[in-house]
């Protein structure tokens, strides 16, 4: 199964040699190796039919990886593995949108990890590379779930720097009526509406001042049966029948409703603690 999210000065082409590539989960051209993240977590390989747009992702990822991983670890309490990643145009785009791609949310079965080039843009390969890397730290839970994507979103956000804004859900749960997925999980990953509702909830917990670390690490040990409610429960003490009309008060009160994935302001706090 896969599981998906949909500048440093310009170098030369020189092709260096080393590691043989990993199979990846769909990419099947030629795997340009650029070269490995000082700590050695994180070995880059580009598409060399992209030319050098491509390849300066490539390198400003080599030389961002390690800052990534380390953010990384500090949200979910543990140390990751190395992993391998392939920089290339995923659904034919060159511009971050094709999103990326791994087999798994661990490091043994999903460490080969699909980036969709950004050319001119390489924060956003950054934050494609944490999506992928949070659900590896996810250790097999919440893997294929509205709550595992959210919170993956929100990682990518965070440790990103919001450089993937346009790929806003919250909104579409908003205009979608304001399902509840608050005291259920939607069993994929794929539905903007159920992962909307993660991402406003989470907006939501944040700002109350649970930080990401805290909700990452809460929601990992819930695992696949747990709800967000049961996620309120286990930050606040509260009942978690009441996460979600408290939930909906507070989305009331908002003066300018859900327009972005953090309507709270919940992200700007948990950024500037870490």
């Amino acid at each position: 199964m896969h599981h998906r999210i949909r500048a440093t000065p310009k170098s030369s082409t020189v092709r260096r040699a080393g590691p043989s590539a990993p199979a990846w989960p769909s990419y099947q051209g030629e795997s340009q190796f650029v070269g490995t993240s000082p700590s050695g977590r994180v070995t880059v390989y580009v598409d060399p039919t992209l030319g050098q747009p491509a390849l300066q992702n490539a390198q400003d990822l080599v030389n961002d990886a390690d800052r990534v991983a380390r953010a990384n670890d500090a949200i979910f309490g543990t140390t990751g593995g190395p992993v391998s990643v392939i920089i290339f145009a995923l659904d034919g785009q060159t511009d971050g949108t094709g999103g990326a791609d791994h087999n798994a949310c661990n490091y043994t079965s999903g460490g080969a990890i699909e980036v969709c080039a950004s050319f001119g843009n390489s924060a956003r390969v950054s934050a494609l590379f944490e999506a992928e890397l949070s659900e590896c730290s996810m250790n097999g839970n919440l893997c294929g779930l509205s709550t595992g994507e959210a919170l993956s979103r929100w990682c990518a956000a965070v440790v990103g720097n919001n450089a993937l804004s346009d790929f806003s859900t919250a909104p579409t749960w908003a205009q979608a009526g304001m399902p509840d997925f608050v005291n259920k999980t939607d069993p994929t990953d794929q539905n903007a509406t159920s992962t909307g509702c993660g991402m406003a909830f989470l907006s939501w917990l944040m700002s109350q001042g649970y930080g990401l670390d805290k909700i990452a690490q809460a929601m990992v040990s819930l695992g696949d049966s747990g709800t967000l409610a049961q996620l309120y429960a286990a930050l606040t003490s509260h009942p978690a029948a009441s996460a979600w009309p408290a939930f909906q008060a507070a989305i009331r009160n908002l003066p300018n409703g859900v327009t972005t994935d953090d309507p709270f302001g919940g992200g700007r706090s948990s950024a500037a603690a870490d």
